[in-house]
């Protein structure tokens, strides 16, 4: 019988805090899978992989690495469980195997599952339908820690994908990101991305709309990835029974249709 919340890469940084925001939500904990090598996670019960994870839980919640994304999307599939991903820096390769499982299981995938990032989120995509990309230069400004290995992070991306979707445009086609050398003058219509990297900041995102007579910011600071952690277990709570589907953190908080 499955019963509980799993939990991917639980003894991880990020692992750990679920396992403390499970317990907080009052929810049983079914166990963990981690990084080979891994053999002590505390009284949780440690499964060989994500498949077998899933197989003994009610929904599993993955913060892993993006290598995993496809072969955990695969299994996940076949186990019939929801899935919680907060797994970052996926390809579109990867993506298209989520919205795969998505067609077998509900997903719940997120750049980032912080409510306020969220209602950012919201907001990026209403002003960008309501500021005129020929007049309003839309550029992102991101800094985290010093040990993120991508860039732009996803939540960058997620307000861009947020900024483009507002405009009826493809992020992909108006992209401008890492500027280096003589670049020539900014293209109509494009999205810029800046990524900052130093000391231990958790997160923060500026979304700018930049018109030759007024700015319009946006700013989220997050200063404790508990705020993820707790996102996350409300998804998971949130999705326990939905049908098979790919959703966001903008349906568990109730902000879209869904």
């Amino acid at each position: 019988m499955k019963t509980g919340i799993g939990i991917a890469g639980i003894a991880g940084r990020m692992g750990q805090m679920l396992v403390q925001e499970v317990a907080a939500a009052g929810a049983p904990l079914s166990g963990g899978v981690d990084r080979p090598g891994v053999s002590d996670i505390g009284a949780a019960d440690l499964f060989a992989d994500i498949g077998g994870l899933a197989e003994a839980s009610e929904v599993v919640i993955d913060f892993t690495h993006a290598s995993t994304a496809r072969v955990h999307a695969r299994m996940m599939a076949r186990s019939g469980t929801p899935w919680v991903v907060g797994t970052t820096g996926l390809s579109a390769d990867d993506e298209a195997e989520l919205k795969r499982a998505a067609e077998s299981i509900a997903v719940v995938y997120a750049p980032n599952f912080s409510p306020g990032v969220n209602l950012v989120l919201a907001l990026a995509e209403k002003m960008a339908a309501a500021l005129p990309a020929a007049r309003y230069d839309a550029e992102i400004v991101e800094m985290h820690h010093r040990q993120k290995v991508d860039a732009p992070s996803g939540t960058a991306i997620g307000l861009g994908q947020a900024v483009a979707r507002g405009r009826g445009v493809e992020l992909r086609d108006v992209m401008q990101s890492g500027r280096d050398g003589h670049t020539g003058a900014r293209k109509d219509g494009a999205i810029g991305f800046s990524a900052m990297r130093g000391g231990q900041v958790v997160g923060e995102h500026t979304l700018l709309f930049a018109a030759a007579d007024e700015h319009i910011a946006i700013t989220h600071r997050a200063f404790d990835r508990r705020v993820f952690a707790a996102g996350a277990v409300r998804a998971a709570l949130w999705v326990r029974g939905k049908a098979p589907g790919l959703y966001s953190m903008m349906d568990v908080l109730h902000i879209t249709g869904k």
